[in-house]
């Protein structure tokens, strides 16, 4: 089932929505703790609003200023303070027919908003309440 700009929230997977590629950025290559990551960004929407769109590996570079998508199985994350849309190795994006998004002067200025009090779930790596160990160390 596709949704719709307005209906991202946080921390959501299987992320099916068709939208227009409002702005389209260059390449990027960051360093992150798995080594080195290829990635772009764009500005997409649709009839609801905008969303940044983060497009990850093989994705990345693969769409231009005005076309019409369809983005399956990306997900969504919290990135300074704003909802950003992703898609990584498990999602697909494909061109599709123009009329099925509409134009860019169409898509709204409204982007989805965090909810207020939202805590973003923790993710492995070291629990620091127990002084950045991820153990129990033992005591002689």
């Amino acid at each position: 089932m596709s949704v719709k700009v307005s209906e991202l929230v946080p921390d959501m997977n299987e992320v099916n929505i068709k939208v227009r590629v409002l702005e389209a950025g260059e390449l990027k290559e960051i360093q992150t703790f798995r080594g080195p990551r290829t990635l772009s960004e764009a500005v997409v929407g649709d009839e609801t609003g905008r969303v940044t769109l983060t497009l990850w590996g093989e994705h990345a570079g693969k769409i231009s200023t005005g076309d019409a998508v369809e983005i399956k199985n990306g997900y969504t994350r919290v990135f300074r303070g704003e909802i950003r849309l992703n898609l990584g190795s498990r999602g697909t994006i494909e061109k599709i027919e123009d009329s099925e998004v509409p134009s860019m002067e169409e898509v709204p200025e409204e982007t989805p908003q965090v909810p207020e009090g939202y805590e973003p779930p923790r993710r492995g790596g070291r629990d620091f309440r127990r002084g950045g160990r991820s153990y129990t160390r033992r005591r002689y």
